[in-house]
């Protein structure tokens, strides 16, 4: 089988709430007749992405042309689930798919993943077309993920046997290190000196000439994103990782956990006590699905660090006994009796008169 005959696929990363699922939602309402198909990978045990996706009705991308893996990291089960995955999407009856967009969890390093591509079971069926590494400028610019290089450099002075290593550091620098295309996102809460010093630094932070595309809502074109020809399987010494090895990267640094909560009455009372929950627990994220009273829609709650968003998407299913359940990630040693309290009673809470 010839490269040409590879299906090509688009790696999509980036750190935890940064837009890939909105990207990719929009890649596959725009895919101007492609026969595309999606694999989700999500760390936490609430598939919320890959629910999204299925339940919204494209055409170019049917519900079972969507692959979700949950409770795990594809970085870290690539032989059990994503080599699998891949074949199963491959050997559709219908006949494979055009493209094939893989969309990570935030906590995962995109290298060992392409890197995954040269397993002998599927390196001659598929090509890693590109690596696109979506950035949550807003929280960048406001320092979310960069440490005081001037603090280090006078801690280190300081102590030479001081561990510095931040592991959310290096996480969203192994995703931007790896990327041939660098989607900006959420440019709408930035203003134009921000954009300019936060498109500075990943341009500084990547070791080759990398695009940066700006947007907001992840709305990029699809065939900005699909048709690099990156072939980034055989490029691989020159995406530089801080984890040479794929044994060497866990997820120790971070903890998730799920809380089942109860219908609530106010989806924006409910917003503004997640908000301050994240604020006062250093959560990460917090993302998941609600039963507002008196409404038959389910509702979509989705936050980073302190900002949430929240739509209602569809109507609730039978089956699903309209069961509220949202994902808490955040750094090691979350208490996480507390914040479950805390989280249950933001859905209790009511928008005061």
């Amino acid at each position: 089988m010839t490269l040409s005959a590879k299906v090509p696929c688009t790696i999509v990363t980036g750190f935890l709430g940064a837009g890939k699922s909105t990207l990719v939602r929009h890649a596959l309402e725009n895919a101007r007749g492609k026969r595309l198909a999606v694999i989700v990978n999500e760390f936490g045990d609430v598939g919320v992405d890959g629910e999204l996706l299925r339940g919204c009705g494209i055409e170019s991308c049917p519900e079972d042309a969507i692959v979700e893996l949950p409770n795990g990291c594809l970085c870290c089960t690539v032989a059990d689930d994503f080599v699998p995955a891949l074949e199963l999407l491959l050997n559709r009856p219908d006949g494979r798919p055009d493209h094939i967009l893989i969309e990570t969890s935030g906590l995962a390093l995109p290298k060992p993943l392409v890197k995954a591509f040269n397993w002998p079971a599927i390196r001659s069926r598929v090509t890693v077309d590109g690596v696109v590494t979506v950035v949550d400028g807003a929280a960048v610019a406001a320092g979310r993920f960069a440490d005081d290089p001037e603090a280090v450099a006078r801690q280190r002075a300081e102590d030479p046997n001081l561990d510095h290593d931040n592991p959310l550091e290096e996480v969203y620098e192994d995703q931007l290190l790896c990327a041939d295309l660098v989607v900006l996102n959420k440019t709408d809460l930035m203003d134009a000196a921000a954009i300019e010093r936060v498109v500075a630094e990943v341009t500084a932070a990547v070791p080759r000439p990398v695009k940066v595309v700006r947007t907001a809502g992840g709305r990029v074109d699809p065939l900005v994103l699909m048709g690099l020809g990156a072939t980034a399987e055989a490029d691989l010494d020159a995406r530089p990782s801080h984890h040479a090895d794929e044994g060497d990267h866990d997820h120790d640094d971070f903890d998730q956990f799920v809380v089942d909560i109860p219908e609530t009455a106010s989806p924006e009372a409910l917003v503004a006590g997640l908000a301050a929950v994240a604020a006062a627990h250093d959560v990460l994220r917090i993302k998941g699905f609600a039963a507002v009273a008196g409404r038959p829609m389910r509702l979509v709650v989705q936050g980073v660090g302190a900002r949430f968003q929240h739509h209602h998407d569809r109507p609730w299913r039978a089956e699903e006994g309209r069961a509220g359940r949202l994902v808490v990630i955040g750094r090691k040693g979350l208490d996480r009796p507390v914040i479950e309290a805390a989280v249950r009673a933001a859905a209790d809470a009511r928008v005061p008169a």
